[in-house]
């Protein structure tokens, strides 16, 4: 195994797609090793943001932050992303013909070795990679010898520096037949292109070039497999996208190949391309941002001991969350956003779209009337104050105006408008909001005719006098209640409290449009009543009927959702691009309409809820959540891996106390009813282990089923194993260890005759590792696999009376 540390110097972690990584495995001290810890102790606690401590030689002062001299400079600084892998270089065993995927170098030895034994031109090893020269009239390029076979096997390669400058800088990954020019593989040229060849006579009419990305294509892969040849790319050696496929050409069943890495050009100052880990099989280990670039001294010799922590980390600094009517609205990335949520004492409105639009003013017609912020309770879900408008006629009182300036002009006139607000009045013949020019040539005004059916009006001509379309289907709109309106000036659709009220109607667009009222138009047709949550968005495609899914938002809280959408849609709120949802079990979750609590605490409430299980992802940028059938009745077909008792690292114990112990349950939901569960034996004989759940069920039987789960696996839990450690380096399965992750299981078998029983199966609630030269030790923390195990009726295994006989939930 080969340690791969690679850092992402200038590249932000909540944009993983934009990072261009660079390899640092050099300046690893491996004899202290890189310490990673990841999950939880146990399956009751929640999983911890998982960190990776590691030393880093700084002799050259390249990690010493604000060094202008480094060639990492500036980006030596807190919250630069950093991914930790091992990867796996092949070992040769049999005789040729040899599987091309046996394989592999890892150049770190800086000698190259006799697996190289056709090389020509210029090739050495620099810096732990196969380096190629690129001189003018020159190809020179690592060769293996003629005893590898591509049919039914692969080969790949990290492509750490191309050849650039001068003419025709080229560098190639070939896989040779035994007639020249017939050969499959990719070829880099620039200015950046790279093509996937199959080539008869040096040449393939028909190769798929690509446009070159050094984070897309950083690593190349060719694989042969049931006839068929398949060019991939990753950016990191773990996920493959195929880039091109062809039926397999004849020779690769026949031919003994050989592989070959060159470079060259045609004219110009010699460079170099770099190649690294031939063959390697990348496991992921860590994946996420260094804290701190400490730098330290032991005599003259300078060190940097780096802390990370993972994805957890940015996310528990995001502020708390607004309202999800505020989310939802902020997430569809408004050009102005004006939630009208300010404290009574302020005297302006805010946009939090993020483009700088200036607050909104009051604004006066006449003498009288008042507008009072925080002074009328929003709609339902949000719990949130909006602002009450109280004319003394439609011509005398207060509304709210501004000219948004030219950032929100140019939107709105180069992109179709899309209008959104919250509304609630008794009284018709009022104007909702209007949008003009700054010359009022070009005017749209959404409002209610006196009768209280929704109404848009327009000029784009400066009359005075606007057109007015009324709505039919949007009628009662003047009942008192809250209302949610979107139009969508693309499709000239309309929806009313999230069902489309219009279609196609035949309003004029406009154009230089950014001066914004709210609660009336140009001192006429004062607004009586409360409006809140205005948002105007720019698209280039119909956008209305998603946005009208924001009803829902405001007069729910989106109560009844699955936990699995739920989790998804809080992690949009933050940026989070990909969430990996694991099981099948994905109950309905209570509404968290409200704002003020963080989203981490809001992941955390339908983990608990559900019993399931949240976590950052260890590859990439990104979170996993596990439904708690995940863990249901496991098989051996499933297991990582099994393991001998004597491969155990020193310390294996059974725990057999009343730590996890709960024998009485009162449990309870937001609107629902308070209900206790308990096991009566078991407070018999232990006393009360009592736990209070708070949980967001929808209703009280859910609640009811989520008390009797958690008193039917902890009344008394058996004996279990809570820690095991295996020096995974050792294992011949060592692959399949270091797959273990968060929920896999694993079975240590001839365990001691003392043991409760000669195997058991045990789940992987968390690690620590750490990883050294030749040693890679993993600290499983563990609990009973037996202990998520749900009855099935007649089975040998799961129907166990008083054992497995757990009603699933």
């Amino acid at each position: 195994m080969t340690l791969l540390v690679e850092m992402g110097w200038g590249g932000l972690i909540q944009l993983p797609n934009t990072i261009t990584w660079t390899d640092i495995t050099q300046r690893v001290d491996q004899v202290r090793g890189v310490n990673i810890s990841r999950g939880a102790a146990d399956e009751l606690s929640e999983t911890q943001p998982g960190t990776a401590t590691l030393t880093l030689d700084n002799q050259d002062g390249a990690l010493t932050p604000g060094n202008a001299a480094s060639p990492y400079y500036p980006f030596v600084r807190r919250n630069a992303p950093i991914r930790i892998s091992q990867a796996i270089i092949p070992t040769l065993s049999g005789s040729a013909p040899y599987p091309l995927a046996m394989l592999g170098d890892d150049f770190d030895d800086n000698q190259v070795n006799t697996r190289w034994s056709g090389n020509f031109g210029t090739v050495s090893e620099v810096g732990g990679r196969a380096r190629i020269s690129a001189i003018a009239g020159i190809t020179s390029g690592f060769l293996t010898a003629r005893q590898w076979r591509l049919q039914g096997s692969s080969t790949t390669v990290r492509l750490a520096t191309v050849p650039s400058g001068g003419t025709n800088p080229r560098t190639g990954f070939m896989v040779n037949s035994v007639t020249a020019g017939s050969r499959i593989g990719f070829q880099y040229s620039a200015p950046g292109f790279l093509a996937c060849r199959s080539d008869t006579g040096f040449s393939d009419g028909a190769a798929v070039t690509l446009s070159y990305s050094p984070i897309d294509h950083l690593w190349l892969r060719i694989r042969e497999a049931s006839g068929t040849v398949y060019w991939e790319t990753s950016p990191d050696g773990y996920t493959w996208t195929v880039r091109r496929s062809l039926a397999t050409p004849a020779w690769v069943g026949t031919d003994q190949v050989t592989l070959q890495m060159d470079a060259g050009r045609d004219a110009g100052t010699t460079d170099f391309a770099e190649y690294d880990l031939v063959g390697a099989t990348i496991k992921p280990r860590y994946y996420g941002m260094v804290n701190e670039f400490p730098v330290d001294w032991e005599g003259l010799l300078s060190t940097v001991t780096i802390s990370c922590t993972d994805l957890f980390k940015r996310l528990n600094r995001l502020p708390n969350l607004r309202s999800m009517a505020a989310e939802e609205i902020l997430e569809s990335g408004p050009a102005a956003y004006y939630p009208l949520t300010e404290p009574s004492d302020s005297v302006s409105v805010g946009d939090l779209s993020g483009s700088a639009a200036p607050s909104l003013t009051i604004q006066q017609a006449g003498v009288g009337g008042t507008l009072t912020l925080a002074a009328t309770p929003g709609p339902n879900a949000t719990e949130e104050q909006l602002p009450t408008f109280t004319p003394t006629s439609a011509t005398v009182g207060m509304w709210l105006a501004a000219n948004l300036g030219t950032g929100v002009q140019n939107i709105l006139t180069t992109q179709w408008p899309v209008y959104e607000a919250w509304f609630q009045t008794a009284t018709g013949g009022r104007a909702i909001l209007g949008l003009a020019s700054p010359d009022q040539q070009y005017v749209h005004v959404i409002s209610l005719t006196a009768g209280g059916v929704l109404q848009i009006e327009w000029t784009t001509s400066g009359a005075a006098a606007l057109t007015a379309t009324t709505i039919p289907a949007a009628t009662g709109l003047t009942d008192g209640k809250w209302h949610h309106l979107v139009w969508d000036q693309y499709t000239n659709f309309v929806w009313v409290d999230g069902v489309q009220v219009a279609a196609g109607l035949a309003v004029a667009v406009g154009f230089d449009q950014c001066v914004l009222s709210i609660g009336g138009y140009r001192s006429t047709r004062l607004w009586s009543g409360a409006i809140g949550h205005v948002a105007l968005y720019g698209t280039l495609g119909a956008v209305g009927a998603t946005i009208a899914l924001h009803y829902q938002a405001g007069v729910s809280g989106y109560a009844g959702e699955d936990a699995d959408v739920r989790i998804q849609r809080l992690a949009r709120y933050a940026d989070v691009p990909t969430v990996t949802i694991a099981g099948t079990t994905h109950d309905p979750i209570a509404s968290q309409g409200p704002g003020g609590s963080g989203v981490v605490a809001r992941m955390r409430d339908v983990e608990s809820t559900e019993s399931g299980k949240l976590f950052a992802a260890r590859d990439s940028f990104g979170l996993a959540y596990q439904s708690r059938d995940v863990r249901y009745n496991p098989t051996s077909a499933g297991e990582a891996f099994t393991i001998d008792y004597a491969d155990l690292e020193p310390g294996t114990s059974f725990a057999d106390d009343d730590q996890k112990m709960v024998n009485s349950v009162e449990a309870s939901r937001p609107g629902g009813a308070t209900q206790r569960v308990t096991a009566p034996s078991s407070v018999a004989a232990f006393g009360p282990y009592p736990q209070t759940l708070d949980i967001l069920k929808t209703s009280d039987n859910s609640v009811l089923d989520a008390a009797y789960w958690l008193v039917s696996r902890y009344a008394n839990p058996g004996p279990e194993l809570r820690e095991a450690a295996i020096e995974a380096y050792t294992m011949a399965s060592f692959l399949a260890v270091l797959d273990a992750d968060i929920s896999s299981y694993f079975t240590i078998f001839n365990l001691p005759a003392q043991a409760p029983a000669s195997s058991l199966r045990v789940t992987v609630e968390g690690y620590t590792e750490t990883i050294k030269e030749k040693s890679h030790v993993i600290q499983f923390h563990t609990s009973a696999t037996v202990t998520d195990s749900v009855w099935v009726l007649d089975d040998t295994t799961y129907s166990v009376l008083d054992s497995t006989t757990r009603l699933a939930y």
